[in-house]
């Protein structure tokens, strides 16, 4: 079994996806559109071109997201998650914080911990909170 994690965005999926491949190193494999669901299945034409379902897979893992339908599923900023990070060096950490924070929010700095070469905390531009953690110098 695998655990993965699905993102509900405020109509900003696509762009946030596209950010997470182009700096994450991730490869978008799938993307529907509510404009391609079936007519009658609860799609109103405001959210034609809103992200029903996408996968980007990352490093063999997979990271699922849509756009937020206020009908059923009305959006709200996640709170009590992150998503953790471990990048395999030091240059990679500091490219990925810098781009994860870049817009967004910096809760804790990169920095040494007592259990981390490097560890930050961040919520990006697109509200999703991200932990960035280097166990050990490379």
């Amino acid at each position: 079994m695998k655990i993965e994690p699905y993102l509900m965005f405020d109509g900003n999926c696509a762009e946030a996806f596209a950010y997470y491949a182009q700096h994450l190193g991730g490869k978008i494999v799938h993307t529907m559109k509510y404009s391609e669901a079936p007519e009658g299945e609860g799609c109103g034409p405001e959210y034609g071109d809103k992200v029903m379902h996408s996968m980007i897979v990352i490093d063999g893992h997979g990271l699922m997201g849509s756009d937020a339908m206020s009908s059923y599923c009305p959006y709200e900023k996640p709170r009590g998650i992150s998503l953790a990070l471990a990048p395999d060096s030091l240059a990679e950490c500091e490219r990925i914080f810098a781009a994860l924070s870049d817009g967004g929010e910096v809760q804790m700095p990169l920095e040494k911990t007592f259990w981390a070469f490097r560890f930050g905390t961040c919520t990006d531009k697109f509200g999703i909170s991200w932990m960035v953690n280097l166990e050990k110098e490379g």
